[in-house]
């Protein structure tokens, strides 16, 4: 497999997206992906699973229509590989992809992406606008309301829990527990990119 640098996968995720949104979403997903692949025994391909997370949506701003079918013209521009572009259009599994996830880094990605964006909408509702004070028990809450972050899709996710085998529970505490931890670098190579 071909290395990625990080700088290279930052340049090109830069290169497609320019909307702090989808930044800040692409930092996200890579820093729990990067938890979960330490966390799952996994640490020796800690970076690769973070930069699938990185560059996972590198075409949704630009070719909405198209995500997860211009991705792979858009990796190969920094040399990434089949396995690696399988890997970030597996996420898509379904609404946009016919590519299934089979690695156990694949399903995490489909299953963390959708719950990622739904537990920072929670996280902007709370007077400290983070997730370190979140409880398990206010984000099953906003979960479970249909209306909140409608754009999150509860299917996706709860079929993300049943392909790793995991209670719904079980993935949503890990999630949130993975962006508390990585909340801190994150905002600060937000703060960097401005």
């Amino acid at each position: 497999m071909a290395e990625i640098t990080r700088e290279a996968a930052v340049g090109l995720l830069r290169k497609y997206n320019k909307e702090e949104f989808h930044l800040l979403h692409a930092l996200t997903v890579e820093a729990v992906m990067r938890w979960y692949a330490n966390e799952l025994g996994y640490a020796a391909e800690a970076d690769h699973w973070a930069l699938v997370g990185l560059l996972h949506d590198v075409d949704f701003e630009q070719f909405p229509d198209q995500h997860c079918k211009k991705a792979p013209e858009l990796l190969r521009e920094i040399g990434a590989d089949e396995s690696f572009i399988n890997s970030v259009c597996s996420h898509g599994y379904g609404p946009c992809s016919d590519i299934k996830p089979e690695h156990l880094m694949e399903k995490v990605l489909f299953a963390a992406d959708e719950l990622t964006g739904l537990i920072w909408a929670a996280a902007l509702m709370r007077p400290s606008k983070s997730v370190s004070d979140m409880e398990l028990k206010s984000l099953k809450k906003k979960y479970k309301d249909k209306k909140f972050a409608a754009g999150c899709s509860r299917d996706v996710i709860a079929q993300g829990a049943e392909m790793l085998g995991w209670p719904l529970d079980e993935l949503l505490e890990k999630t949130l527990e993975a962006m508390r931890a990585a909340e801190p670098a994150v905002a600060a190579e937000m703060e960097s990119m401005k």
